[in-house]
């Protein structure tokens, strides 16, 4: 499988790609897409990275695994291709949008927007067999995008975290507090949203509060 990874996270990730965890990933991964389903579509495995290029990202979404229904998954986590149903997950996330900023309950899913302007929405598994959610765990991708948070911690400064729900917060370990902002805030599942853990964190005006503040442009959030 061609590594499609943008040249910017190639110079800071490159002594991942010839270690034995990282060749045995890519081994499966070839081996699931030739003989399953699998999203998101091989062109789009390392979306988060190659649109949000290293140089320019000012702020981390972390989320857990691709949606694994199909026409779903496009490499960004939360985020979906334009016309497909929004999660319910993201249904929150617009919600909480609206109630933080104002901004108009968007038409889109597709938070490519977002990460052109320096989001990175990774999720710690970048791919999932169709309709097997966690199919793809525990197989080299978790080590991966885990020095992909190092390697921001290590080398960036003033980033803004944002650790949605139990799984992100765990990611706390790997960022240095000293110098990056952590916001820390329940899932925006409707499980943990519903139970007053998500709604009301303001999470998007305290990212561009920080981003003001360390000298940055702020992103805008608004989505078609």
């Amino acid at each position: 499988m061609t590594l499609n990874i943008d040249k910017s996270w190639k110079k800071e990730l490159y002594t991942e790609f010839e270690k034995p965890y990282f060749k045995d990933l890519i081994a499966f991964v070839e081996h699931e897409y030739q003989n399953h389903q699998c999203f998101p579509p091989k062109s789009e495995i390392f979306n988060a990275l190659n649109h949000c290029h290293f140089e320019d990202l000012k702020v981390v979404i972390i989320g857990q695994d691709p949606y694994h229904d199909i026409g779903q998954a496009n490499g960004l986590c939360f985020s979906v291709n334009d016309g497909i149903k929004h999660p319910p997950s993201l249904v929150n996330i617009f919600k909480e949008l609206e109630t933080d900023l104002g901004i108009p309950y968007p038409k889109s899913g597709n938070l490519m927007p977002w990460a052109n302007q320096g989001v990175l929405l990774l999720n710690a598994t970048l791919t999932v067999r169709a309709h097997k959610p966690g199919s793809h765990q525990k197989k080299g991708w978790e080590q991966f995008t885990d020095v992909v948070i190092k390697t921001i911690s290590n080398e960036k400064t003033n980033v803004v975290f944002l650790l949605w729900g139990g799984f992100a917060k765990k990611k706390k370990k790997l960022i240095d507090v000293s110098k990056h902002t952590v916001l820390e805030s329940g899932h925006p599942s409707p499980l943990s949203a519903n139970r007053g853990y998500w709604f009301g964190n303001k999470n998007f005006s305290k990212t561009n509060s920080q981003l003001e503040q360390g000298g940055e442009s702020v992103i805008d959030w608004k989505l078609q």
